[in-house]
């Protein structure tokens, strides 16, 4: 309330319900204690974690009523764009935020710079500049973007700021995808209270009302709200979820490097004996295996002169890119098939794949997509044993998989597929499938 009896159009983010108190399904103390998980129980790699969660708040509404440390404003080099978000924190801020971003000479991509937020009810602005995005410059796209939100992250935690709020740093001038960048964000957040989480009381997203759908849908990836919803989000995570710090992660680029690789670290004495240590092991070292000129490797392929190691390589890398695609891609209309899904284990505790034939209308849907959508499903089961079971019964010509497509299925997945898979069962087979299948 103002002095004058009316209420204060500001927010204060310690009445704003965090994300670990909006679930509805959430597990109780007790569901939680009951519920058993073995051992091999593969985990998703962004914990159930009520600490954090408790921390995280998704508010739709404007980051400039946010009452807060600070909160973040996204512009473009010279601070001065013209987006909703901007426009509504300068009107609020009043004309001293224009002289004082004056003084800052701009701010380069992926950076972050302060200024104070005059007659905000937060007492900082944090601007940062977001990337232009192009399909073909992706990775840099990624790495600028996570660079934002994580040096707004650094210089909240260098001026011990308790609270701030994040606008979507991506605007829509910029042409990036949102659901793209809000996995960096919400990874890259939670990579960082992971890591300073002590440091920060709460970390508020604004979103509008198109944002918000997509924060609810992505949020249980990296922040699940029990251990119901972790396993239920795991087989939905893309491909690339970043390195510790939610960086994203190039693999063409990751050297490793390790100090004295001919002096073993367990045995202090041969360090003191110089040239008499065996140097013969120094080129099983990662440094030592650096991947050549991936274009001469393509042109070796292509002749057929490549080695069986290169060629995983490639094999591996080809497949990470279907892999990257099916966890982007929609594909609900594949989904909706109900033509893959896991019905539970066998007696020997492997999991099994359901497939049935008659859900697969192959004449009338993008085979491509059914095997984006295969990839998708399968990748986090293929890393155990598991068991197939076709099912081909009432199956007409229209759902009949032909061999091409079988041998595609064959050459693009990964060797786990192959090599986990313990048994095949084929329900009601008839002559053709037998021949097709032998």
């Amino acid at each position: 309330m103002d002095p004058l009896g009316a209420p204060s159009q500001f927010v204060d983010v310690d009445t704003l319900p965090s994300w670990g108190n909006s679930c509805e399904d959430q597990l109780n103390a007790s569901e939680i204690a009951a519920e058993t998980y073995q051992e091999e129980t593969i985990r998703s790699p962004f914990l159930y974690n009520k600490d954090i969660n408790g921390k995280v708040v998704l508010w739709k509404g404007d980051v400039a009523l946010l009452n807060c440390t600070a909160i973040v404003n996204t512009s473009n080099e010279s601070l001065t764009d013209k987006n909703p978000v901007s426009e509504s924190i300068f009107m609020l801020a009043g004309p001293d935020l224009k002289e004082d971003l004056q003084k800052l000479r701009g701010c380069r991509t992926g950076e972050a710079k302060l200024t104070k937020g005059f007659n905000l009810a937060a007492r900082f602005i944090i601007h940062t500049v977001g990337p232009k995005y192009k399909s073909r410059y992706r990775t840099a796209a990624e790495s600028s973007l996570y660079s934002c939100y994580r040096n707004v992250l650094q210089l909240a935690k260098e001026q011990s700021m308790s609270s701030v709020g994040f606008c979507v740093i991506n605007s829509a001038k910029r042409g990036y995808p949102l659901e793209d960048a809000t996995h960096i964000a919400l990874r890259t957040v939670r990579r960082f209270l992971e890591i300073h989480g002590e440091t920060l009381e709460k970390v508020v997203f604004a979103v509008s009302e198109l944002e918000e759908a997509t924060y609810q849908k992505l949020l249980p990836l990296y922040f699940p709200r029990s251990l119901k919803e972790e396993s239920r989000s795991l087989p939905c995570l893309p491909a690339d979820i970043g390195n510790a710090e939610g960086e994203p992660v190039v693999p063409e680029r990751q050297i490793r490097i390790s100090e004295k690789p001919g002096a073993p670290e367990d045995n202090q004495e041969e360090e003191d004996e110089g040239l008499g240590v065996d140097l013969s092991f120094i080129g099983s070292h990662a440094f030592a295996r650096m991947e050549g000129d991936i274009d001469k490797q393509r042109r070796l392929i292509l002749q057929g002169q490549l080695s069986e190691a290169a060629l995983q390589k490639q094999h591996q890398r080809n497949y990470n890119r279907w892999l990257c695609q099916a966890r982007s891609e929609d594909l609900s209309d594949i989904a909706s098939l109900k033509a893959l899904y896991q019905t539970g284990v066998d007696n020997c505790g492997r999991t099994v794949m359901v497939v049935v034939g008659r859900n697969i209308p192959v004449t009338l849907i993008d085979m491509d997509k059914a095997l984006l959508y295969f990839i998708h499903v399968m990748d986090h089961i293929a890393v155990k044993e598991y068991v197939l079971v076709y099912f081909h019964t009432l199956t007409s010509e229209y759902n009949h998989l032909d061999s091409d497509f079988l041998k595609k299925l064959y050459d693009v997945v990964d060797v786990k597929y192959k090599r986990n898979l313990k048994a095949v069962y084929f329900v009601h087979p008839t002559f053709r499938s037998k021949k097709l299948t032998n």
